[in-house]
């Protein structure tokens, strides 16, 4: 399964974007996982996020895509 997926850097960059998110979207608890994710798509130009849990991410609209699977089921 992992060679279907590229990992991602951890760097200075997407620490400085995600302490953003967090301050700008008044971001508390296990929701800072979330926006760590948001601010590693934003660095890297990925635009899109396929996840079950769309409602964890309404926050970052502006940001980011939202896409259910069930949206896509049958592409």
């Amino acid at each position: 399964m992992e060679g279907f997926f590229s990992l991602l850097d951890e760097t200075e960059e997407v620490y400085s974007e995600w302490k953003r998110l967090v301050t700008t979207y008044k971001v508390i608890g296990v929701q800072v996982h979330d926006a760590r994710l948001v601010a590693a798509m934003k660095v890297n130009g990925i635009e899109r996020l396929l996840t079950f849990d769309a409602q964890d991410f309404l926050r970052y609209k502006d940001i980011i895509q939202i896409v259910h699977p069930q949206s896509v089921a049958g592409i």
